[in-house]
Formats: structure tokens, C-alpha cells, sequence
């Protein structure tokens, strides 16, 4: 990555206001040998310099926790990795400077705060790599702030980020399928969506304070290539074979997680059998947004835990995953793998280790801002064909959802929304039959001939010599497998939500294009109202920001299988028509229920946004209904009267009308417009999500 540090003066105010905010952008793309500078994609880029420390990845910000035990607190970290660091060299330092997040004439009047070096950790070293990592702490303010540093007295354009107001929830940037599958020409994609993001962040309305991983951050599948000693494996070993997990091949495992993060995390360099990428705006991004993540199979490998027993339970098979998990730990979590849980209070620790990748479950809490939470599930770690997490952390994890609930309406910050990531659509059509079809004897002939190669030898995978198609529908929540356990958990998020007033959002990503289902009560008197409807469940699913989208036909197949199902008495469940226009155009579409599209999703709280950005998009009147997607309907006063106005789209829509309101959230879907516009500019597709509306409150601990 080339780059042109900036070494601070003595002068500290200086180096908070030295960056105008209007310039922010430009000198963001000005340092990113991006795609559109032309950078040639050859070969990886080289590390940056700071001084004469040799920047091999990041920094990466992590955001770890706000509002925590009655305080106005916002804990994170950044990790550093630097190449040939040695004794002779200084430890890096980092240094913040933290004031408004907007300079003008009143904000002038503010102190800025300069706080001390932070204290320098090394947490990792490995050949020529050393992990370096900064716990930080600051105190939310009546302002929003924004928080720049600096790395051993040298900075950059994007060594800042934003930190609402005390009073605020945050702005969530929510993402997933970050990478190209391995066999994915690349030469059509001509722009990044990450600058996008980037430009979204530099909105003058709002800034993202938090990104949201939903798994695949990083696509390992290339380790069955890259990974020599694995490749022999492959073509050498019988199905279910007792081959012992050599030192050599644990090496290799080392060697290319590691060096995978490096090129992808520090470079946004990708490459794959068929073609290259760099997408430096991406390391740019985790540099100025802090970030909360889970992981998904990519980050693993494809379709990790949902291959037969036997299979998963190989040595080589599963020390792929332990080796994975090492380094999804360092470089998403800035943690040691073997580090002790209890430094962290975000975590919600499962009992017992995983099946295949031998360690505890990690799942995420946290307070993003006064009302909303977050609960990121790990759904890989203790996942097997027949479980996605074991009974004992559901109940784990709902222990500490009651007990967070009770702890806010004690502070006087109730949450009011609850964002659950699942890194797979817990909403979606049904896949059944396929799984039927692909199970079958009657299929057996066929996959006899592909796993010699006789025929159609992609048809099965490498692993288990199965459908190579049958890993991905396993991996649905709504496969034969996990269907009863999917049930249970959404007949337990519904009632949790219902006994605390709080309104579940799920966001999930995995399947390469965008979409959004729902739960909601049938034939009620308030089908129109749903803040009153505590069943109403959103699950928002964007995917991918990266990969390549599926084609028309895969949208036209799910268009054919979407269909409203009872998800029990009353309770209905079904796809949201969110796309009636095509992206960057007026032309209507045929199947408004999917976009087969790259994309990444916000969740904006409705109080964060100006007047006048109401005012653009949503009208006069926060009175109103809307249907998802661009319909407004322009009938102010009472509900009823709105829901006569709407009647005439219902029908068409199958929509019910969510109204905006002060507490409510945006959660919009950016779609690329064209992917030969390196520009990357976007159209947005939009839901209102209301609160649920109040009753009196029980904490029920």
C-alpha cells in the first residue's frame, strides 16, 4: 500500500484539526492505490512505513462495549502487526486526540482531551510478524465525538473514528461475504463497495460509529491450493481416512491463514484460481470503523461442520478448523486463542468445547449506544450437521439477554432494539426437496461416476464426496436438520422480545445477494400497526459486499419457492417485496423479492438523523406509513385512515405499513448499481423499523 504518513508537530491541536472533514474523502482515495487510481493487481502490495516500523497489517480498530454497569463508557482496541520488528527498534505507541466530532465556531470553545501513549501488549509472534495491541477507554460525551490517533507519532488521513453521544444508540454498517469465492472471475468488477462505505461514512448527516461482520470476512477456501501438503491429502486419501495430522501440515496451515489475513486485512489484496483483486479501500475501512464480528464456513473453509460426522471428525479435517479459529481469534478479536476469557466481558462463553475446532463458543454482547443491543451467535464453532449450538449456550445466551435487560431498565437506558446476527437467513425459502433429492439412493450411480471423474466430477465436493451443493442447504436453518431448532429459538426470541417491550431485528448474510422476511402476527386488528405487534421480526439479510452475485435464474427459482408459511398459530412468516425498481434505474422488476446484486446494509436510529434528511426522504410528517422499498403514502392523521389509503397497495405488496417514529431504526440495503462502474455508486432500498410499543415493563430476572 502506498501511503504518505503525516509526522506530528509539537502541536497537538494541530494535528486534531489538520484534516478538514469535507476533505476526508478525497484524501482517503488519495492514499488507496485502489482500482480506481489503476493500480496494477500482479501482485500483493507492499507494506507501508511508519518511521522505521514496517506496517505488515492494520491498525485494525475493534469496538468491544459501551454503556457498561451504569456508566457512559466506550471501550476498544487496535491491533498493529508489524514485520521485522526487533529489540533495537521503539515499542510503537499509540496517541489519541479526541474532541468533536464537527469544528465549528461553538465546538472551538470544547477542551480537546490528549491522552497518554497507550500501553503497548504483544500478544503474538510468528516468524517475522509481531502482534502488537491497545486496549483504549474513553468517556461518551453530550457531543458526538471523533477520535483521531496516531501510531508512534506518524498518522494518516483514516486514523480516526466516531463516537455517538451518550444519549445516542450508534450507526451500524452491517456486512458479509467479504472475499470472492476461489474459482470467480474477477475481471468484471471493476469497483470496490467498500468505497461506498467509505463515502457513506463521510456523510455529513451521520457517520458509521460501528461495522458489523456477518461472517466470511475472509474467504480461506484457497487453502486446499495454497496449502501443499492439505492438496496431497486430498488427491491421495480414501473417504474417512485415519491419516495422522503431521507437524508439516499444521505448518502449512499456519502459514497460509496467516499470510491470508496479511494480504487480505493489510492489502485488500485477494487472489484466487482465476483472477485478482486489490480492494485497499478495505484495510482503509477497519482502520476507521471499529469493529464487532462472528464468523462463518469461509473463514474456515467451505462448509466447515455441516459435512457428515465421520468426515468433520478426520484429524487433518478438523485441524484445518482449530488452525482457522487461531487466526480468526488474532486478527477479528485481537486475541490470543488460548488468552483467558474472563479479560473480556463482551463474551458469552459456551460450556463445553466444539465438536471439531476443540474450543469454546464465542458469542458476542453488547450495548451499541443507550437503546440498542447486540447479540452476535457463534453458529460455527459448536455447529455439526444435526446442531448449530448446543442447548446449554442458548440458555447461556438468554441468561445474559435477561440479565442485560434488567440492568438497563435499572440505568434508566432501556433497550429498546435487539440486533441478532446470524451469519445464515433464519427467514428464507425452503430447500427441502432439493436436500431430499440429493440424499437419495437413487442418485448414488451418479455420484460413483463424478468421484472417479468419469462424469461431471465438480458435481461433489472434495471432502466427502458428496453433492458439493448439500453442504450449503445443511447449512440452512430451515434444513430437515435444523428445523426444530430453529423453531425453538425463534419461539424464544418472540417471547423474549414480547415480555421485555424490546424489538428483535435479525441480520444475517451467506447466500450472495440481498433480501428481506419477516415474522408477524396474522389477522390482527393492528396488522397495519406493526410497533404493536410483538411477533413483528425483521430479518435483514445482505450479502455479498464482495463476492459475485448468483445469476437471474437463482432469483427466479427462489422467487418460485418463497412462499408464506405459518411459523405457528397466528404467526406467520414470509419475504418482504422490497425491490420493485431496479438498482441505478426506473425499470421495474419481474421478482421484487430478491436482488441478486453485491450490497451491504446500515441500521440508522431514527433520532440520529437530521430534519432535513427526514425531510428528503420520508416527507413532511413523521405521521406516516411506509411501505418497504420507495412507496410513501401521503395520508397524515390517524392509523386508520392511513391503513385506507394503503389498502389499494396491499394487495399488490403483501405489505404491512411500518410506521417512522422517534425510536425507531432505518435498516436500508445499498445495492451496486452497476459492478463496471469503478465509482461503485449505490441505490438504496428502505424498511422503517418501529419500536414495539411500551407496556408496562417486568424484568422477569
Amino acid at each position: 500500500m502506498t501511503s504518505n504518513p503525516t509526522q506530528l508537530e509539537t502541536s497537538h491541536k494541530s494535528w486534531f484539526t489538520q484534516l478538514p472533514m469535507d476533505n476526508y474523502l478525497q484524501s482517503v482515495v488519495d492514499t488507496a492505490p485502489d482500482k480506481i487510481k489503476g493500480e496494477k493487481e500482479d501482485a500483493c502490495p507492499s507494506d507501508y512505513n511508519l518511521g522505521d516500523l514496517s506496517i505488515a497489517c492494520g491498525p485494525l480498530v475493534r469496538f468491544l462495549a459501551s454503556h457498561e454497569n451504569d456508566s457512559n463508557n466506550y471501550r476498544g482496541s487496535i491491533l498493529l502487526v508489524v514485520r521485522n520488528f526487533d529489540s533495537n527498534q521503539k515499542i510503537p505507541i499509540v496517541n489519541f486526540a479526541v474532541g468533536p466530532s464537527i469544528q465549528n465556531d461553538i465546538s472551538k470553545e470544547f477542551f480537546l482531551n490528549f491522552f497518554d501513549p497507550l500501553k503497548s501488549e504483544i500478544i503474538h509472534h510468528e516468524k517475522e510478524f509481531t502482534f502488537f495491541r491497545y486496549f483504549f477507554q474513553f468517556e461518551l460525551q453530550d457531543y458526538e465525538q471523533k477520535v483521531k490517533y496516531s501510531v508512534s507519532k506518524f498518522t494518516l488521513p483514516h486514523y480516526q473514528f466516531y463516537i455517538p453521544t451518550k444519549y445516542q444508540s450508534m450507526n451500524i454498517m452491517s456486512f458479509s461475504c467479504n472475499g470472492f469465492s476461489l474459482g470467480t472471475d474477477t475481471e468484471s468488477f471493476k469497483g470496490s463497495l467498500w468505497l461506498d462505505v467509505i463515502r457513506k461514512h463521510n456523510n455529513p448527516n451521520f457517520h458509521y460509529h460501528v461495522m458489523i461482520g456477518g461472517g466470511d470476512q475472509i474467504y480461506a477456501d484457497s487453502i486446499k491450493n495454497i496449502s501443499k501438503k492439505f492438496q496431497e491429502w486430498l488427491k491421495h486419501k480414501h473417504i474417512h481416512s485415519k491419516e495422522k495430522l503431521t507437524q508439516d501440515m499444521e505448518d502449512s496451515f499456519d502459514d497460509y491463514y496467516l499470510n491470508r489475513y496479511i494480504s487480505w486485512f493489510g492489502k485488500g489484496y485477494w487472489y484466487g484460481t482465476v483472477g485478482k483483486t486489490i480492494q485497499s479501500i478495505l484495510p482503509i475501512a477497519l482502520a476507521t470503523i471499529p469493529q464487532i464480528n462472528i464468523f462463518d464456513d469461509h473463514d474456515i473453509i467451505d462448509g466447515f461442520g455441516s459435512y457428515s460426522d465421520i468426515t468433520m471428525r478426520q484429524e487433518i479435517f478438523a485441524g484445518v478448523g482449530q488452525h482457522a479459529f487461531k487466526y480468526y481469534m488474532l486478527f477479528q478479536h485481537h486475541t490470543p486463542y488460548n488468552e483467558s476469557p474472563q479479560n473480556e466481558s463482551s463474551w458469552i462463553m459456551g460450556k463445553t468445547k466444539g465438536p471439531y475446532i476443540t474450543e469454546n463458543s464465542r458469542s458476542i454482547f453488547a450495548k451499541l449506544g443507550k437503546s440498542i443491543a447486540f447479540l452476535g451467535l457463534d453458529c460455527r464453532t459448536e455447529r455439526t450437521k444435526h446442531q448449530i449450538v448446543t442447548s446449554s449456550t442458548y440458555d447461556l445466551t438468554f441468561d445474559r439477554l435477561e440479565k442485560e435487560i434488567h440492568n438497563s431498565i435499572q440505568a434508566g437506558k432501556q433497550i429498546k432494539h435487539l440486533l441478532v446476527l446470524l451469519g445464515v437467513p433464519i427467514c428464507y425459502p425452503r430447500m427441502v426437496f432439493l436436500e431430499r433429492i440429493m440424499d437419495s439412493p437413487l442418485i448414488s450411480p451418479i455420484l460413483y461416476l463424478a468421484r472417479k471423474g468419469i462424469i461431471a466430477h465438480g458435481l461433489v465436493n472434495e471432502f466427502d464426496g458428496e453433492v458439493e451443493l448439500l453442504d450449503d442447504l445443511n447449512d440452512h436453518w430451515c434444513s430437515h436438520s435444523h428445523k426444530l431448532e430453529r423453531n425453538k429459538l425463534m419461539d424464544r426470541l418472540q417471547k423474549f422480545g414480547e415480555r421485555h417491550n424490546v424489538r428483535i431485528t435479525i441480520l444475517s448474510g451467506d447466500v450472495h445477494l440481498c433480501c428481506a422476511s419477516r415474522f408477524r402476527t396474522l389477522k390482527s386488528a393492528d396488522e397495519l400497526n406493526p410497533k404493536n405487534d410483538p411477533n413483528f421480526i425483521l430479518n435483514l439479510i445482505s450479502s455479498a459486499i464482495v463476492n459475485a452475485p448468483p445469476p437471474d435464474g437463482m432469483v427466479k427459482f427462489l422467487s418460485m419457492r418463497a412462499r408464506k408459511h405459518i411459523f405457528h398459530f397466528r404467526i406467520a412468516e414470509d419475504m418482504v417485496p422490497l425491490f420493485d425498481y431496479e438498482a441505478g434505474s426506473n425499470n421495474h422488476r419481474d421478482h421484487p423479492l430478491f436482488m441478486n446484486k453485491r450490497n451491504y446494509s446500515d441500521i440508522i436510529p431514527v433520532e440520529n438523523l437530521s430534519k432535513e434528511y427526514i425531510l428528503k426522504h420520508f416527507g413532511e410528517t413523521t405521521n406516516k406509513y411506509f411501505i418497504p422499498g420507495k412507496v410513501v403514502v401521503n395520508k397524515e392523521a390517524s392509523y386508520n385512515d392511513a391503513a385506507e389509503n394503503m389498502s389499494a397497495f396491499k394487495s399488490k405488496n403483501s405489505a404491512i405499513g411500518y410506521p417512522l417514529e422517534e425510536d425507531g431504526i432505518i435498516a436500508t440495503i445499498h445495492v451496486e448499481n452497476s459492478t463496471e462502474n469503478p465509482k461503485s455508486e449505490t441505490s438504496d432500498y428502505e424498511i422503517v423499523v418501529p419500536p414495539l410499543e411500551a407496556k408496562e415493563l417486568t424484568s422477569h430476572c
